[in-house]
């Protein structure tokens, strides 16, 4: 198998968002975890950026295919045509800014209502490495994040801390539902796909069984 072939193998493939307030460091997190190095020239996203990555899951391969949405207010009405279908999310704010923190509700909100209800998210807690200036205490955000049963991590796109972490979280917490049955690969809109037939004949025996219109002898 050549290397192109195998570095596209995967057993599962989940769609994640990346949502949050303007300037939050959304577009650096997924630069530094696609890239790992961090974006000096990052601008505002415009509308959508998108980024893929394989990460090994507890010996399973997953394709995260990210979308990365604007977080101008003008821009609302064609992010949320991307949330349709979503398997996880990371909902970013900075905590050197009590201003992206207090909108984290209405992001939320449109995730849970737009997505799906069951949608895995892990809130970050952007720019860590700016803790002199921190506005939002660990504490808050992470009682905010009880409270709305989402996982928590504090992130820096600058150093690259926890932020493979917190989509290998999000990612193992997906596969954790679909092994318990929690989550249908097969759903339409789960935001998950088997990676390949075999697998996906392998999870559906039944359904591989059986038998075919053109076999039907009635």
């Amino acid at each position: 198998m050549s290397q192109t072939a195998m570095s596209e193998t995967y057993d599962f493939l989940f769609k994640f968002l990346v949502i949050g307030n303007a300037g939050t460091g959304k577009s650096c997190l997924l630069h530094q975890f696609i890239e790992n190095k961090f974006k000096d020239d990052s601008n505002h996203t415009i509308g959508v950026e998108f980024g893929s990555k394989i990460i090994n899951v507890g010996g399973k391969y997953v394709k995260l295919q990210i979308w990365d949405t604007a977080g101008q207010e003008r821009f609302r009405s064609v992010t949320r045509s991307y949330y349709r279908g979503a398997a996880g999310a990371l909902l970013v704010y900075d905590i050197t800014s009590r201003e992206t923190y207090n909108a984290l509700t209405n992001w939320l909100t449109d995730a849970r209502m737009l997505a799906s209800q069951s949608i895995v998210i892990i809130l970050c807690g952007n720019k860590k490495d700016l803790d002199p200036d921190r506005e939002v205490t660990f504490l808050e955000a992470s009682r905010f994040a009880q409270e709305n049963e989402l996982m928590f991590l504090e992130t820096s796109a600058l150093t690259g801390e926890n932020v493979e972490e917190a989509f290998v979280q999000c990612a193992r917490k997906i596969l954790n539902k679909i092994e318990s049955g929690e989550l249908d690969p097969e759903r339409m809109g789960s935001g998950i796909q088997y990676g390949d037939a075999a697998l996906r004949q392998l999870r559906s025996p039944r359904r591989a069984q059986a038998p075919s219109a053109q076999e039907c002898g009635c």
